[in-house]
Parts: structure tokens; C-alpha cells; sequence
């Protein structure tokens, strides 16, 4: 009864491309409207049809984890160039039904009051260190690259990264920045050594607090860059300048005018602003239980109009917006290649099942940037609308320069 019931589900879904699949009792059927299937998916647990059915992404994501869901040849790009493709053009009944129970849930799943959160980050970002030395540029940037040239390294991408968020902040020597959610400390570094600021950075990751105060000290910049273990709610002043790169994510709905008002109330009255988060280029959605559950408890992607009615809220002045698409897709590709390079010792660190996890969420997430809407939003914000230059020249000078040359 199962098989004809997820069965039924599935033709709907499969608007493009084909995929065929072999059911737990050996038969095989064809989905999508394609002459030859792409992907071949092997169900070997009778019971995976009825969780399927059930609850479709979390059940889907636990089979391969487990391996009772196999791919022909482990081929993950193909499966989910097949299914995110899909998965956003299809109108699917019963995905719809689906979405809107999640999106009813969903401020209930976000509410991040300080406990909670820490809990949450802990579940992520406290995994044992070597991990992310597996994967992760030299400097553990866990966040979106910029590839200002298609061919440029991951380290180069990362360094481009961070010399175009420190150009939008417009830094003077000696300023006094606040980073929310500094990471193992990249950003804070770079910062201090590179151009004279003085960094405050706090994290709820007890590992990142570690790593990222050792990395100061032994850099020599313990004077200029302080990490705390703390959350970016409990801090007090005012600075010059605020930096957040990929922690809005994990704010939650229910708090995001909680969080541009505290943006707002640690800005000096001359401030500047910038915020790098993952973004939806689409209506409000909900996060995928699967991903909820074993990769981001609480976190959530927003839509623009989510971010939007907070930052209009708390008085504060946007004065750059700009959107990376496929960015992040191209960083994921990178992190998943030096990840399955490093497989044997990501498996000697914890087991099969876990590095079936991570493969899994890495590619996902790049498959949703490339087909799925999803995107990088980077705002910058001030209290005052003069607080930066009035031109995107101050970015590119040589560009400018060469433009103010040629009209002459």
C-alpha cells in the first residue's frame, strides 16, 4: 500500500529529467518525463516507503545516511541536480501541503532565546576541530567565498571574501569593531593586522572561543582582538563599526527585530553596518526538517521581505545592498571535494554514517544556490544615510581611477 502511495506522490513531483527507482520488493519505476533516467536510487529497507510518505526530506536524507537508500555510483550531483530542479519547478499537491505545515511550525522551531541558542550552535560548530580543518580554507572561513575569477583558489576566494567586506566598512585605524559571531576568528584577525582595527568578537561556540583566542595570541594581536564566549545580546557600548558574516542564519524568525534594533542600539551615531547572510530569493519558505535536525537545529534562510520589515523598524538606513548567486555553490563544490580528499580521517574522527551526512548536506546546499533560489544577501546599514560615501567608487578604486583618467 505504501509503494502505491508514494508512488502516486512522486509523478507529480518529476517535471523534468528522469529518475528510476527500485523499490524494496525489486521493482523498478520511472519518474519525469525524460527518455533515459539520470539517476538510479535503490530503496532496501521495506519499511522507507511509508517514512517517505510521511515525512518525505527527513526520511530521505536518514536512508542515505543509513544506506538503505543507495545512489548508482554515489553520484550526489546528479541526484540532487535532478531533485532541486524539480523540487523548484513542480507544484506538487502534496509538497505544498507540506510547506505550509512547516511554515506554521516554523516560529516555534526558531524561538533562539540565549539557552537554546547555544545549544544550537553547540550542536554544529563544537564538533571536533580536525573536522573542519578537512575541508575549510587555512584560516576556517565557514562562509561564502567570493570568486572574483572563476579559476581563483578557495584560499584566494576566501581573502577576496574578506577585503571586500572590510572595503564596505570603510575602516579608519584604531576603530573599535563589534563581530557577531566571529567564527574561529578570521575575519577578527584580518581586521586588527591588516587595517588597524580593534575588534570585540563573540561566539556561543565554546571550540571557536578557544581556537579563536589562541590564534590571537599567537599572531601577537591579544591587545587588538578580543573574543568572548557570549551572545551578541548580552554585549553593551557602541562602536564604530559592526561585521556579521554568516550568523544572521541562525537568529530565528521571531528575533530578527530583536537583533537590527540591538544592531542599531551598539552602532555609534556615525556607524556603519555590514551583515552577510545567507538569503532567499523567493517568498518566505521553511528550513528542511532533515537539515534542522542534524546540520542547523534553529536556523532558518530569510526571504528579503523577512529581513527588510525589521531593518525598517529599527531606524536604520540601508545604504548598499548587494546579492551573490552563485557564489556559495562554487565555495560548497570546493568544501565537498576537500572533504571527500579527506574522507578516511573525517571517518577515523567519527564513522561511515556521519561522513554520509556531511556529503549529503554539502551538496544539497550547493544544489539548492545552483537551482533553488537561494543566494547571498550582504546589506550594509547606518543610522545616518551620509555615513558612507555616496558612490560604489570607494570599492573599486582602481576602477575609478582609471574611469576619472579615460575622461579627462
Amino acid at each position: 500500500m505504501w509503494d502505491r502511495v508514494l508512488d502516486a506522490m512522486l509523478r507529480p513531483l518529476f517535471v523534468t529529467g528522469a529518475l528510476d527507482m527500485t523499490y524494496p520488493d525489486g521493482t523498478t519505476r520511472r519518474y519525469g518525463p525524460g527518455r533515459d533516467a539520470s539517476v538510479h536510487l535503490r530503496l532496501t529497507d521495506p519499511a522507507l516507503p511509508r517514512r517517505l510518505v510521511l515525512a518525505t526530506d527527513l526520511a530521505l536524507g536518514e536512508a542515505y545516511m543509513d544506506g538503505t537508500a543507495r545512489i548508482d555510483g554515489d553520484d550526489l550531483d546528479g541526484f540532487f541536480d535532478l531533485m532541486v530542479r524539480n523540487v523548484a519547478q513542480s507544484g506538487a499537491w502534496w509538497r505544498n501541503w507540506a510547506m505550509r505545515l512547516r511554515k506554521w511550525k516554523r516560529r516555534i522551531d526558531q524561538y533562539n532565546p540565549v539557552p537554546r541558542a547555544r545549544a544550537n550552535v553547540a550542536h554544529h560548530y563544537d564538533l571536533s576541530g580536525e573536522l573542519y580543518d578537512l575541508f575549510l580554507d587555512a584560516d576556517r572561513q565557514y562562509s561564502c567565498a567570493y570568486f572574483t575569477d572563476p579559476s581563483m583558489s578557495l584560499e584566494a576566494a576566501q581573502e577576496a571574501k574578506k577585503r571586500h567586506i572590510a572595503a564596505k566598512l570603510c575602516l579608519k585605524p584604531d576603530m573599535e569593531v563589534f563581530e557577531i559571531g566571529c567564527g574561529w576568528g578570521g575575519m577578527a584577525l584580518s581586521l586588527a593586522r591588516d587595517h588597524g582595527a580593534r575588534v570585540l568578537g563573540v561566539t556561543l561556540s565554546e571550540e571557536q572561543h578557544k581556537v579563536a583566542t589562541d590564534r590571537a595570541a599567537r599572531a601577537g594581536l591579544s591587545d587588538r582582538v578580543r573574543i568572548e564566549l557570549k551572545d551578541y545580546r548580552q554585549v553593551t557600548g557602541q562602536f564604530d563599526r559592526i561585521v556579521s558574516i554568516g550568523m544572521f542564519e541562525h537568529v530565528g524568525l521571531p528575533h530578527y527585530a530583536e537583533y537590527f534594533q540591538t544592531v542599531h542600539d551598539r552602532l555609534k551615531p556615525d556607524g556603519v553596518a555590514l551583515i552577510h547572510s545567507i538569503g532567499r530569493v523567493a517568498p518566505p519558505s521553511a528550513t528542511s526538517p532533515w537539515i534542522a535536525k542534524y546540520i542547523f537545529p534553529g536556523g532558518y534562510v530569510p526571504a528579503m521581505s523577512e529581513m527588510a520589515g525589521a531593518v525598517e523598524r529599527s531606524h536604520l538606513y540601508p545604504t548598499d545592498l548587494e546579492i551573490w548567486r552563485l557564489h556559495y555553490a562554487e565555495t560548497l563544490r570546493h568544501w565537498h571535494a576537500r572533504f571527500t580528499e579527506n574522507e578516511d580521517r573525517a571517518r577515523a574522527l567519527y564513522d561511515d554514517r556521519f561522513c554520509r551526512m556531511w556529503r549529503y548536506y554539502l551538496k544539497a546546499a550547493e544544489h539548492t544556490f545552483r537551482h533553488n533560489r537561494q543566494c547571498v544577501f550582504q546589506i550594509q546599514m547606518a543610522r545616518r544615510q551620509d555615513a558612507v560615501p555616496l558612490t560604489r567608487d570607494y570599492l573599486y578604486p582602481a576602477e575609478a581611477h582609471d574611469q576619472m583618467r579615460a575622461a579627462e
